[in-house]
């Protein structure tokens, strides 16, 4: 295999691909880019098994080839160069590599690429098309809520609902939840539900160019075709928790607010609140809105006074400082409205105002108070 390339273009498509080569694998294969050069046609895969992506980049070619690269030594190499043309040559069986430039030469042991797991072929059954602003928003807007519990693998992916006349996506840990619905979308052949690994999500993400992307299904794996880039990736076959259910639609005391100051007032005075609970309390009455915390243990603690539209009766509630924080920096408008029943009942936050054909709930459980 011999070819030419910029490093900056190089390092790129490294990028794009490198985040799902997992760190430590019972397969060391699993460590390196597949390279396979055809014409000028360079294809950089990189896999864990369970999601895999590749990209297409134009090189300057004089042989064909694959081989199996280690992923970390050629990131950092490339990475450290200042933009400068790189030939790169390989024998087939990985056993000698070297990339030069105009001041170097850099020599690597690879792998035979007759080691690297082979790709299937994807076939699909279903194809849709989706605008890329909507599916940037879709995954942004939920992917922060995605669990990390590996023991309910259907809340680690991200549940997409796909409809007739809109799109659903939801995620949910068990203390908040996130569901927002695209009524723009039109599907005039693809009705169904699908659980999509937040991983994949993520890579598809630094992918997304242009105006449309394709998304192609089958029984068990999912395609994104995002211009140069492919990424197929398991579907998570679990069946996802019935969200609607713990959705309260009887929520009647409503507290508006400027996001912003919230969000500050909640970071600060977490710093005071103990490093077990993270609770912030939220003391509602006309008007006003303080919020507070305390480590009675290192007796330490914070308050401060907000100026709220609140109308309702006074009212005490307390939340995990992180998720409160997180949920309010993942709306976009300056207000929020914050919907409340108890001090034990689930509480909904949303924008005050919805951007056109969208409808964004986030959902957060409370926590006791401490006395």
């Amino acid at each position: 295999m011999k070819f030419s390339i910029q490093s900056n273009e190089l390092q790129k498509a490294l990028n794009i691909v490198g985040s799902i080569i997992p760190t430590k694998s019972t397969l060391p294969i699993l460590e390196n880019f597949h390279f396979s050069l055809s014409g000028n046609n360079l294809i950089i895969t990189a896999t864990d098994l369970d999601t895999s992506t590749s990209i297409t980049v134009k090189v300057k070619t004089s042989a064909d080839g694959t081989i199996a690269i280690p992923a970390k030594r050629i990131t950092e190499t490339i990475r450290t160069l200042t933009n400068t043309e790189i030939q790169f040559i390989a024998e087939h069986d990985g056993s000698k590599i070297v990339m030069r430039t105009d001041n170097g030469e850099y020599k690597l042991c690879g792998e035979s690429s007759d080691n690297y797991p082979t790709i299937p072929v994807f076939k699909s059954n279903e194809e849709i098309k989706i605008n890329n602003e909507y599916l940037k928003r879709l995954i942004n807007k939920t992917s922060f809520a995605v669990s990390a519990d590996e023991l309910r693998p259907a809340m680690m992916g991200i549940l997409f609902q796909i409809k007739k006349n809109e799109i659903r996506a939801v995620a949910t840990d068990g203390h908040r939840l996130v569901r927002i619905i695209n009524s723009t979308f039109a599907s005039s052949k693809v009705e169904r539900d699908i659980i999509i690994p937040s991983k994949a999500l993520t890579q598809a993400l630094k992918s997304i160019e242009g105006e449309d992307s394709t998304i192609s299904l089958n029984d068990t794996h999912i395609m994104f075709s995002l211009g140069d880039v492919t990424l197929i990736s398991r579907i998570i076959e679990e069946k996802y928790p019935n969200y609607e259910s713990v959705i309260p639609i009887d929520n009647d005391k409503k507290l508006i607010v400027d996001r912003n100051q919230l969000i500050s007032s909640v970071r600060r005075t977490a710093i005071y609140a103990s490093s077990t609970t993270h609770q912030v309390r939220f003391s509602l009455k006309k008007g006003t809105m303080t919020v507070s915390a305390e480590d009675i243990d290192f007796g330490t603690e914070a308050k401060e006074t907000l100026s709220c539209d609140y109308s309702s009766d006074p009212m005490e509630i307390g939340f995990n400082s992180s998720y409160i924080a997180d949920i309010l920096s993942h709306i976009d408008t300056n207000e929020v409205l914050i919907m409340l029943s108890n001090p034990t009942r689930a509480c909904i936050i949303k924008p005050i105002d919805q951007e056109t054909g969208e409808n964004l709930l986030m959902l957060v459980m409370p926590v006791r108070l401490s006395s």
